[in-house]
């Protein structure tokens, strides 16, 4: 495990600092479950947009002629 400096303004060290204490844990804990959540969302986004490409190349649907202008679908 590597440690990180981190430039963090008074007041905002002190809120969660504070709330880390009312949830039983550390700054450090937070701040290394907050980054492990982040890199497991950002992984299964890009694994989703990975799919959705990887579907969209295989897809053998074909779209049919446009029989719209940009005008008629904006109509009032």
């Amino acid at each position: 495990m590597r440690n990180v400096t981190l430039a963090i303004e008074d007041e905002v060290l002190r809120e969660a600092r504070r709330i880390a204490a009312e949830r039983s844990t550390t700054l450090n804990g937070m701040i290394r479950d907050f980054l492990a959540d982040l890199t497991a969302r950002e992984s299964r986004a890009a694994a989703a947009r990975a799919r959705i490409l990887e579907l969209s190349r295989a897809s053998t649907a074909e779209v049919g002629p446009r029989t719209w202008s940009r005008d008629e679908l904006h109509e009032r």
